[in-house]
């Protein structure tokens, strides 16, 4: 594997989220891909400024990207760049700060090296396998809660089921939601949903070396460079309260694979 330093990937992160945010909010077009999944061209302008620059660090690494039809062979190599050039859409085809670049470098299915750049909220992020998870240059820790009922969850509303739990300022990217429990911002994330590998990897990551317990929706380990490049769901949760947030959610994701 080339020496590679984080500052390099987040250089180019940096300069992705700059090419969008010079656009946010207007001068672009726009379409579905599927119904209720919208993209725009500056997606496809970052993902093709992504894969210039990161092939460059590692020509070596496979590919996986939310605006790249996944045809290469990327499951035979050991490393991986995994990408979503704007995580968070809705959010940036509104002019709202609640999206970011999210890249990641997986190795024997592991994520390695995380970056999310959210340049609408001025946060850089970044985390390295082993030496820990940084925002703005400031260390990140998650929040150490123990008690389950109270935790504070990224929300627009709260189900009637979880009205024990405290709903905080939600961004669209769910990068950035998981984010916000590395900095201690918030408790617990939870999806129950088949999601894409690109929208968790980088930030799985920056979780979990700030001390967050990561899973999918049962509890389950996380792999990445999977065939089919998604998993069932994510959990992501300070460690004293993953244990019962995934008590409460098990019967709900049953019902739903």
């Amino acid at each position: 594997m080339p020496d590679l330093d984080i500052s390099q990937v987040a250089d180019i992160a940096a300069e992705a989220g700059r090419i969008a945010a010079a656009r946010c909010g207007g001068g672009f077009k726009t379409w579905e891909k599927v119904p209720g999944h919208p993209v725009c061209d500056v997606d496809l302008e970052v993902d093709n400024f992504l894969r210039e620059k990161l092939a460059a660090l590692d020509p070596e690494a496979g590919w996986l990207s939310e605006e790249t039809l996944d045809v290469s062979d990327r499951i035979e190599r050991r490393r991986l760049w995994v990408v979503d050039p704007i995580d968070g859409t809705r959010d940036y085809l509104r002019g709202r700060p609640g999206w970011c670049v999210s890249v990641a470098l997986v190795e024997d299915r592991v994520p390695i090296l995380g970056v999310l750049d959210a340049p609408a909220r001025g946060e850089h992020w970044t985390a390295a396998r082993g030496k820990g998870a940084w925002r703005n240059g400031e260390k990140l820790r998650v929040s150490g809660r123990t008690d389950f009922s109270g935790a504070r969850v990224p929300a627009d509303q709260l189900s009637r089921a979880d009205t024990d739990l405290v709903a905080v300022a939600r961004p669209n990217s769910i990068a950035l939601r998981i984010a916000l429990v590395a900095a201690g911002e918030a408790d617990l994330v939870a999806t129950l949903r088949w999601g894409f590998e690109w929208d968790i990897a980088a930030a799985a990551l920056i979780a979990s070396e700030a001390g967050a317990t990561v899973s999918g929706a049962f509890g389950q380990p996380l792999a990445f460079n999977t065939a089919s490049g998604e998993a069932f769901g994510v959990l992501v949760a300070t460690p004293g309260i993953h244990k019962a947030a995934a008590e409460r959610l098990r019967e709900r994701a049953l019902s739903l694979v």
